[in-house]
């Protein structure tokens, strides 16, 4: 059996391979209203408890395409998120029956290390914002949400907390600071991978540019800095360029299979896994501080094992 190298460790000595999307993953099963906790339609987070046979899968699906690091299936289980589903007073034990199911199907690749990450989707909030409703939320009180979350990954043993999808730059800050101090009170430090979703135009939701989002976090004690969702591989590649002559922190690159197309009211990604394969290991050839790739939206194993061949190609034309 493998002895399991740290995260931070396995990422200086390969690169590391993310999964790809779980929301698509989780409608493959056709999920009828009474799947969901309390029949909460739209309720993912909750088939821990109802479904973890389905997630459990999804995982192993993700794995068996080569994946090194699958994301816990708690994207919407911050405090905020989990009270508006009757949860929020559960959300430490919640999270850490969801990482547990992660790190549990980690465990039965013994080959090479696998790792669980855990997943920290927005809080729902832009604190940075005026808006009437979404800009009123106490800064307190979404840090407090965060801490719960992270100390429930943190006690479910994941191997890194990861803070995705993000829209406002502010909450980045709020996030780190609480997954810092859900550290403290559970005595076991992690790496934190701080990631920012730009538009096309190479923005946040609220105007925030690359510089200024990576300018205000690098400096908070992340160990990796990374884009995921909103766009494909091709409308990052000037934030990617820009981050990677920084040359200081790590990045992860994790881009939808391309820009979502509008088709009859539901969003459709088109990157085929031969394209997407090729555009990230075209980032894997030109940005040398990109360590860590993978797929969001839009994204499914096949994806992933596409991912996998690239890695893998980079790695024998290296040996050879």
């Amino acid at each position: 059996m493998t002895t399991k190298k740290l995260f931070l460790d396995a990422l200086e000595n390969q690169i590391l391979l993310f999964d790809g999307a779980m929301g698509t993953e989780i409608q493959k099963y056709n999920p009828k209203p009474e799947d969901f906790p309390n029949n909460q339609d739209g309720f993912n987070d909750g088939l821990v408890l109802t479904h973890p046979e389905w997630i459990k899968q999804i995982h192993k699906n993700y794995l068996d395409a080569g994946a090194d690091c699958i994301e816990t299936n708690s994207f919407g289980s911050n405090k905020i998120k989990l009270d508006e589903y009757g949860y929020g007073d559960q959300t430490v034990e919640f999270n850490k029956k969801i990482a547990e199911i992660a790190v549990e199907a980690c465990s039965k690749y013994t080959e090479k290390p696998r790792y669980a990450i855990g997943s920290m989707g927005p809080s729902g909030y832009l604190p940075s914002s005026n808006d009437p409703d979404l800009g009123q939320k106490p800064l307190d009180e979404i840090r407090d949400a965060f801490e719960l979350q992270a100390q429930g990954l943190i006690l479910g043993k994941v191997d890194a907390l990861l803070i995705e999808t993000s829209q406002d730059i502010l909450e980045v800050k709020l996030v780190i600071e609480a997954c810092h101090e859900a550290m403290e009170k559970t005595g076991k430090k992690i790496p934190i991978i701080a990631n920012t979703t730009l538009d096309q135009y190479g923005k946040m939701l609220l105007g925030t540019n690359i510089q200024a989002a990576y300018t205000t976090i690098s400096d908070m004690g992340i160990d990796v800095f990374g884009l995921n969702c909103s766009t494909g591989p091709i409308e990052m590649t000037p934030s990617v360029r820009w981050l990677d002559e920084q040359n200081e922190h790590n990045l992860l690159v994790v881009p939808n299979a391309g820009m979502p197309e509008n088709q009859g009211g539901q969003a459709v990604y088109k990157m085929t896994p031969e394209k997407m394969g090729a555009a990230l290991g075209d980032f894997l050839e030109r940005f040398k501080k990109v360590r860590i790739i993978g797929g969001c939206c839009g994204t499914n194993p096949q994806h992933i094992a596409a991912l996998r061949k690239v890695i893998d190609e980079k790695d024998n034309s290296v040996e050879g």
